[in-house]
């Protein structure tokens, strides 16, 4: 699905920005978007938020075979 695609990448971009908070003490997002209260910020944290919750549900879903995989 491309909304678990989509979800998956930013969260994935939210890990990293978290990363180099923690390794370096820099909010990426911030220093691109105008500062953590800025709009665009506030936005992209928001989405990266909601595409967390998003990834949690794949983790609980059940995959169906692929035809012709021959592990199935």
């Amino acid at each position: 699905m491309v909304i678990d695609k989509v979800a998956l990448t930013l969260a994935v971009i939210g890990a990293l920005n978290w990363g180099s908070i923690g390794l370096f003490g820099f909010d990426l997002v911030a220093f691109l978007c105008g500062g953590q209260m800025g709009t665009v910020s506030r936005v992209i944290y928001t989405l990266v938020g909601l595409a967390g919750v998003w990834c949690i549900t794949m983790l609980f879903r059940e995959t169906e075979p692929i035809e012709g995989d021959a592990h199935a």
